[in-house]
C-alpha cells in the first residue's frame, strides 16, 4: 500500500529533462544543459582543503543540532556585515541544505488546513512541501509585465483566518528577478509571518537584493551554501528564525535529522571566512553570461521585458511559439540537443514559459544559442 503522499507529490520536472538528456548522452548525442540550475564551478580549494582538514581533525562526528557553534557565528557575522542586521547565532539552525529548512519551518508554523502564500510562478518544490505537511498552497500569479514583483493588493485578497506565512524569493527561482524593497515592505505590513528564501544571494548583478530582516523580525531566512559557494553537493544551508521558535525547530531537527554533516559544516565556516575572492570570481562570469545570453535571445526575437538581475536564470516567453510549453521543452531536447526547463514546472502560470540557466560555461552557451536558433529557423 503506498501513502497518498507519495501517490500524489509531483514530479520535478527539472529533473527529468535532465534524466533524458542523460539517457540521450548514453548514446552518444552532445546535449548543452540550460536546464539545471546548479553551479558549473567546482567548490573553492579553501573549501576543499577544510573538507580534507576536516577529516584528518576526525571532525565526523554529530555536531550540536543547531549546529557548530563556530559556523552559526560566522553567519550572524555575514548578516551584520552584509545588511546590516544584528542576529544572535542562537536564531540560527543549520540543516543539511535549505529543503529541511524549508519543511522544518513549514512544519513550526501550519497544522492540518492552514494556508501558506506563495507567487505562481515560484520555486517548484514549494508546494509539494506544503502539501506534505497538509496545508494547502495558495497561489497568487505574478507577472513578466511586472519583473514577476507580487501584487501586494493580490496577496490581500486571499489571507484568510487560516493563513500562517507568506513565501518570498528574491533573487527569483525561475525567473532571476529581485524583489523590490518596496514590495517586502508591503508584504511585510500585513504582518503574516514571512518565508523568504535567501539562496540566490550574492548572485546579483545590479543593485542589490535585501534581506527581509532589514524590514521585520516577523520572518524566516531560508539560505545556505549551495548557490553562492558552488557547494550543492555538500548539502549545507540554515534558518534563521525569531528566539522563540528555535527551541521548537531544534526539537525536530534532532528527531527528523541529528544535525548538518560536520564536515560539510567546517567547510561553511571556512567559506564565509575566506571564500570572497572565489565568489566574486563566479558571480563575475555568470554577470558576462547573463549578458550574453540576454542579448543572443533578443537577436532571436524574444521580449524580455524586464531583465532578471540575479541568480543564473531567463524566463523566456514562448507565447507564441506554443500553448504547451511541456512538450515544447521536450521537443527542444530532442531535436536541438539543448536542455531548458518548461515554465509549467514553476506553476499554472508558468505556462508558456522555458527557464534556461547560465550556470554553464559560456562556449556552452554559444553552442546551446546556436541549436536553438537553428531550432527555430525550422520550426
Amino acid at each position: 500500500m503506498i501513502s497518498k503522499k507519495a501517490r500524489e507529490i509531483t514530479p520535478f520536472i527539472v529533473m527529468e529533462v535532465l534524466e533524458k538528456a542523460a539517457e540521450m548522452e548514453k548514446r552518444g548525442i552532445d546535449v548543452i544543459h540550460l536546464e539545471v540550475g546548479e553551479p558549473d564551478f567546482e567548490v573553492p580549494s579553501c573549501v576543499a582543503g577544510a573538507v580534507q582538514q576536516a577529516f584528518t581533525e576526525g571532525r565526523t562526528h554529530y555536531t550540536h543540532s543547531l549546529g557548530d557553534p563556530e559556523l552559526r557565528e560566522e553567519i550572524a557575522l555575514r548578516y551584520q556585515r552584509e545588511y546590516g542586521v544584528d542576529i544572535s547565532a542562537s536564531q540560527i539552525l543549520v540543516s543539511s541544505g535549505s529543503s529541511p529548512a524549508i519543511l522544518l519551518t513549514l512544519s513550526l508554523l501550519c497544522e492540518p488546513g492552514d494556508e501558506v502564500i506563495l507567487s505562481d510562478p515560484g520555486y517548484a518544490c514549494y508546494s509539494n512541501f506544503i502539501r506534505f505537511i497538509d496545508a494547502i498552497a495558495v497561489k497568487v500569479p505574478v507577472y513578466e509585465e511586472d519583473g514577476f514583483q507580487y501584487r501586494p493588493e493580490e496577496i490581500a485578497k486571499r489571507i484568510t483566518p487560516r493563513t500562517k506565512a507568506i513565501i518570498i524569493n528574491s533573487p527569483m527561482n525561475p525567473t532571476g528577478n529581485i524583489l523590490s524593497l518596496e514590495v517586502m515592505k508591503k508584504v511585510a505590513d500585513f504582518g503574516i509571518p514571512i518565508l523568504s528564501d535567501e539562496i540566490y544571494h550574492g548572485l546579483v548583478y545590479e543593485d542589490r537584493a535585501h534581506s527581509i530582516l532589514e524590514i521585520t523580525s516577523n520572518a524566516f531566512v531560508l539560505s545556505g551554501f549551495s548557490k553562492l559557494y558552488a557547494m550543492t553537493g555538500l548539502r549545507l544551508g540554515y534558518v534563521i528564525a525569531p528566539q522563540e521558535y528555535v527551541r521548537h525547530m531544534q526539537k525536530m531537527q534532532q528527531n527528523l535529522f541529528i544535525c548538518a554533516s560536520s564536515t560539510a559544516q567546517r567547510a561553511g565556516i571556512e567559506a564565509l571566512r575566506s571564500g570572497q575572492n572565489d565568489v566574486e570570481r563566479m558571480r563575475d562570469t555568470y554577470a558576462k553570461r547573463r549578458t550574453y545570453l540576454i542579448s543572443r535571445l533578443k537577436e532571436m526575437g524574444f521580449d524580455i521585458k524586464v531583465e532578471p538581475t540575479g541568480a543564473f536564470y531567463v524566463f523566456v516567453n514562448v507565447k507564441h511559439l506554443t500553448n504547451d510549453c511541456y512538450r515544447f521543452a521536450f521537443d527542444i531536447l530532442e531535436k536541438a540537443h539543448v536542455g531548458v526547463t518548461p515554465g509549467i514546472d514553476f506553476g499554472e502560470n508558468g505556462e508558456g514559459f522555458i527557464r534556461l540557466s547560465y550556470a554553464n560555461s559560456i562556449e556552452n552557451i554559444e553552442k546551446g544559442m546556436d541549436r536553438l536558433q537553428q531550432y527555430l529557423n525550422e520550426f
